[in-house]
């Protein structure tokens, strides 16, 4: 009776750890594997993030760039090289003075997501705008998706929560950079006065 009642152990503790172990990789998995798939899905998710957020935006333009443009790839993302780059989507403002900046990366199967993630961090521009910087910069990614996204630090915070939200906090490394610079004053006008004729 007690050989039977330690074999029933041993049975159910196995089954026990063979589901917790196919638990896991299958959440491993959900981490991992994003449902974003084209340019499309990515316009979408930025669209629908910017209606769940409760502040307000500068008018925006949402598109898909040429990642052959490599000009545009690194003003926009960072990146020295489109090879690892399947799609860049980007969400900027239709007036260029103001700071805030959207990237969604879509990077090829068995690129480094991590190394680019770093690679953006260390090289995008927070100044790349006349005489406005951007304040604070959050980077993460949903398996092959890396999401950028720069602004004052309230709008680039609430942004980038709603990306986290949308793809239920599957998210990888995170990483944010706070840019110390001040926006550049311009001098003011030079008071307007008429030319005194010189007879």
């Amino acid at each position: 009776m007690k050989k039977e009642n330690i074999i029933i152990g041993i049975i159910v503790l196995a089954v026990i750890v063979i589901l917790g172990v196919l638990f896991i990789n299958l959440n491993k998995n959900e981490t991992t594997e994003s449902n974003i798939k084209d340019s499309k899905d990515m316009i979408n998710m930025v669209n629908s993030i910017y209606q769940n957020i409760n502040n307000e935006l500068p008018s925006l333009e949402t598109i898909a760039i040429d990642v052959n443009n490599l000009d545009d790839v690194t003003s926009y993302t960072g990146l020295k090289s489109n090879k690892d780059i399947e799609e860049v989507v980007i969400s900027v403002p239709m007036m260029n003075a103001q700071a805030y900046s959207l990237a969604v990366v879509k990077v090829k199967d068995g690129a480094n997501v991590e190394s680019l993630k770093q690679e953006m961090l260390d090289n995008i521009n927070m100044r790349r705008w006349i005489c406005v910087s951007a304040e604070k910069l959050y980077i993460t990614n949903n398996g092959n998706i890396i999401f950028l996204v720069m602004s004052n630090k309230d709008t680039a915070k609430s942004v980038y929560d709603g990306f986290k939200s949308y793809v239920n906090n599957k998210i990888g490394k995170e990483l944010e950079k706070t840019n110390e610079e001040e926006d550049i004053d311009l001098p003011s006008e030079m008071p307007t006065t008429p030319a005194i004729p010189v007879l």
